[in-house]
């Protein structure tokens, strides 16, 4: 390009430029001056904060290549990441593969590791302040901590090395970083005042994350409270019909056949031993404080979990069922959202595998916690859902003063003092009572200390003066066990055997264990320590603690009569937190299962398939099949409504094949007109916290219902002078879903879809609750339109008491092919990393609301060959 100046001119110079530009500048008139040195200062200030922004926000991340010296490692272990930031360790001994796990976890997550340390231990509140306060009260009731110090004791020695290797591998980690290089987070809690240097880990630590998983997944408590509290104003009978049994003959159990002979679990035995008796129910009318004591666990931090609604997915098929001639294994556990994801997925490789290097596992794991929980390794494959057994009773107890009333005695009752930091204000010192049957939960609230006056006993007499009742929690996961234990037994096996030995030691929570060998073997296993009650506890409600016939035995299902299967007849095993066998298994295990319809949906796609490929396995874990719609919209249907703009929903309905992608108009329809029916049925008998949510449990129930059109709990008791029947709620349900998604879509039904209403919002359980915007901004991610819905196959869960945001969903998906390892594909929630600006952050966010996974690489050389940074961990001073 040529450029030219006007005849009988110079060129002007830079500087020649600027002086000018200033001398104009100087000639305008004094406001204008002032206000531009204004502006530019603004802009100035601008760009530095950006410019510190972007500082403060990438300082934490990883190094993710070069080496790094880390004290105590024996040998280089190296850390190979693919594109999506996943890590795969390669070590030459067992300690430097736990130390490096250690530092890596560090690396990508401390802050969430942080954050659950302080959960679990009653301490949320050092870091947040009075909110936190409540959740850490009812923590240190329980003593979760308490009790993980106790187990680390009942550990073997090997794990004990290993949880200490882990806690120095993280340790390294933080010797070598400032809180503003370790997370953000702590940028921003500084920033208001906390003056925060996190504490050095330990093996507690990890053991006492292992409590809240137990408490996600606690079975019926919740159902124990809600019995009691439709008492109030329904019999016995109608609240009976709100608890369906488990339909036996309509879905089918995990284990199809057999018993317990001599207390052992035999697969292909008809007739056998052992036989719990039944026990007849104790109802018990302390409502005012177990309603209490419900909304108080409620407001707990959800990443704890929700300890309700929670299922999850997994099948194996074997070589006759499989494409691949060889077993398929898949998994993908529902758990709340939460951001980052509670999965990491990290490879853990021994460079020559040895008795005293025997790891070559990779899956998912949790960050505070060495090891793979969920994965496979050079020989078998591993997926759990929860086995959703009874093991919590809530015991109603006669407290007067310091004492408690027990088989006619009073009682000392066992106490103990906790002190609670609260940040920005005065410690709280909390006194924690318990009984012989557990901690008293009522005690964390004042409200609930005081309400003993209005409780009431079902045949009981009143209380005398002085005395009040409490509640009082017995959970086996406040009994230590050596859970821990299994982690790495798991990682190990190799066989059938070995893997029965590690599940042996699960204690809490009780999982269902599926398994499949690169022998051809698949194989399902109960483990977990379910309690023997005495005859007067049936478990299904809050029971007398002053009768010892409610107690516990102290005694637990032995694990050899745990259900139990290797290679049946029908070529695969299907667990999906149905019943786990037919109900004349001698023990009692729940009566609260979920109905079964996941699973019978998985059963009937594997049948209807019989061959099943990898890419099959993943599809199968997409099915959006709506359980209730094929039930329910033939009523709907025949519904008469005003043509054109009123029955315009409805039309949608006549040819719609029940799925449910988030593109879908007629799954917006149903889903809506759903929660209507559930609303327009139930909302007017009970309080909010007793609304239906939707789950498997309202869908049994509105199976039985829909077929009696004149059933009282059809009645709207707020319409004094009208007795509603099926119909008459079915109309309003489909007229006010019209209007609504008119409301909030469109007045086109073509416009309408489902993934609109059903988003999924990432939050930060922390920061993501902020009442500043920016640091939301910071933290928190989404939404992403999907499809899927509670008691789907793709259980994408929401709750029809609050709307249609999912509230939990699969937190991860894996297929295992034992046929060639590096054929298996997996995907997480969000991502590896729990920065919120690592480019791994939700980077598998999109890919699992599309419904995709990544190849899941094992072998060293594929791992390799897609590798996209490389690190070495060295001896320090080497």
């Amino acid at each position: 390009m040529t450029t030219t100046t006007p005849a009988g001119s110079a060129p002007s110079s830079p500087g020649a430029t600027v002086a000018a530009w200033w001398r104009q500048f100087r000639g305008l008139p004094r406001p204008l001056r002032v206000a531009s040195y204004v502006a530019l200062g603004l802009v100035l200030v601008l760009v530095a904060g950006l410019v510190t922004g972007v500082v403060l926000v990438r300082r934490p991340l990883p190094q993710t290549t070069g080496t790094i010296d880390v004290p105590g490692l024996s040998a280089d272990v190296t850390v190979v990441r693919d594109d999506h930031g996943i890590p795969q360790l390669y070590g030459d001994n067992l300690d430097d593969l736990m130390r490096a796990q250690g530092y890596v976890h560090a690396q990508e997550r401390f802050f969430e590791m942080d954050v659950r340390r302080h959960a679990t231990a009653g301490r949320l509140a050092e870091m947040f302040g009075e909110p936190a306060l409540e959740s850490d009260e009812y923590v240190r009731t329980m003593g979760w901590r308490r009790v993980a110090e106790r187990e680390l004791a009942l550990l073997e020695p090997e794990t004990r090395e290993a949880l200490e290797a882990y806690s120095d591998g993280v340790n390294a980690y933080l010797d070598t970083h400032s809180p503003s290089r370790i997370a953000v987070e702590y940028t921003v809690l500084n920033a208001g005042g906390l003056d925060y240097e996190p504490e050095h880990w330990t093996p507690v630590d990890s053991l006492s994350w292992l409590k809240a998983m137990a408490w996600d997944l606690r079975g019926n408590m919740t159902d124990e409270i809600d019995r009691v509290l439709a008492l109030a104003d329904h019999s016995a009978q109608q609240v009976a019909s709100l608890y369906p049994p488990y339909p036996y003959d309509e879905n089918a159990p995990i284990v199809g056949r057999g018993t317990v002979v001599d207390g052992v679990f035999e697969q292909d035995a008809t007739t056998g031993g052992t036989r719990n008796p039944q026990r007849p129910a104790f109802t018990a009318g302390a409502r005012s404080a177990l309603r209490s004591l419900r909304d108080g666990l409620d407001r707990m931090p959800s990443f704890l979990g929700r300890g309700e609604g929670i299922g999850s997915n997994s099948w194996v098929v074997d070589g006759k069922h499989s494409a691949t001639g060889e077993p398929l294994l898949a998994n993908d556990p529902h758990l709340s959202t939460s951001l980052p994801g509670v999965w990491m997925q990290m490879g853990l490789h021994c460079t020559t595998l040895s008795p005293s290097c025997p790891l070559d596992v990779a899956g998912f794991t949790f960050s505070g916690v060495p090891g793979v929980i969920i994965g496979h390794n050079q020989d078998i494959a591993w997926g759990f859902t929860n086995l959703g057994p009874d093991v919590s009773d809530l015991y109603l107890e006669k407290v007067e003063g310091d004492r408690w009333r027990y088989d006619g005695k009073l009682l000392p009752l066992r106490t103990r003092t906790e002190t609670i930091k609260v940040r920005g204000g005065e410690d709280v010192t909390l006194t924690v009572r318990s009984t012989r049957h557990g901690p008293i939960l009522s005690d964390v609230s004042d409200q609930l200390a005081d309400v003993g006056e209005e409780a009431r006993v079902e045949g009981a007499p009143a209380l005398p003066d002085g005395t009040s009742y409490a509640v009082a929690l017995e959970w086996t996961a406040l009994h230590p066990a050596p859970t821990a234990d299994a982690i790495l037994e798991l990682d190990k096996a190799t066989d059938w055997r070995s893997f029965r030995a590690a599940a042996a030691d699960f204690a809490v929570p009780a999982q269902n264990l599926v398994y499949a060998d690169r022998e051809g073997h698949i194989g399902y296993q109960a483990p977990g320590r379910v309690p023997i009650r005495k005859s007067g506890n049936d478990g299904l409600l809050p029971v007398a603690g002053w009768r010892p016939e409610n107690d516990w035995t102290g005694d637990y299902v032995p694990f050899d009569g745990l259900p139990q299967v290797l290679d049946p007849a029908e070529g695969f095993i299907v667990t999906a937190n149905q019943a786990v066998i037919g109900p004349d298994y001698p023990y009692h295990l729940t009566d609260d299962w979920d109905r079964g319809y996941r699973a019978q949906r998985i059963r009937d796609l594997i049948d209807s398939e019989q061959e099943l490929s990898v890419d099959e396995m993943a599809a199968l874990q997409l099915d959006d099949h709506n359980p209730i719609a094929p039930t329910l919209v033939p009523f709907l249907l025949d519904v008469k409504l005003p043509r054109g703009y009123h029955s315009a929903g409805q039309q949608l309905l006549r040819t719609w094949d029940f799925s449910q992608p988030a593109d879908s108009p007629a799954a917006a329809y149903f889903n809506v007109v759903w929660r209507n029916v559930l609303a327009d049925t139930f909302h007017d008998d009970f309080d909010k916290d007793l609304w239906p949510d939707g789950n498997e449990r309202w869908i049994a129930v509105m199976e039985t219902l829909l077929r009696d059109p004149s059933n009282a709990w059809w009645d709207d008791r707020t319409t004094d002078t009208t007795v509603e029947t099926r119909d008459d709620i079915l109309t309003r349900a489909l007229l006010e879903a019209r209007d609504e998604l008119t409301r909030r879509e469109s007045v086109s039904p073509d416009d309408w879809t489902w993934g609109h209403l059903h988003q999924l919002d990432l939050q930060s359980q922390t920061l993501g609750k902020s009442d500043i915007a920016p640091v939301r901004w910071l933290v928190n991610r989404g939404p992403w339109e999907v499809g899927g819905s509670s008691s789907a196959v793709d259980a994408t869960s929401w709750d029809a008491a609050d709307g249609y945001d999912v509230t939990s969903a699969p937190s991860m998906r894996m297929v295992v092919s034992l046929g060639d390892f590096d054929e298996s594909r997996w995907i997480n929630l969000t991502g590896v990393s729990g920065h919120p600006f690592s480019a791994h952050y939700t980077d598998q966010t999109d890919l699992w609301a599309d419904g995709e996974t990544l190849p899941w690489l094992f072998t060293r050389s594929a791992v390799e060959d897609a590798a996209k940074a490389t690190l070495t961990l060295r001896p320090a001073g080497s």
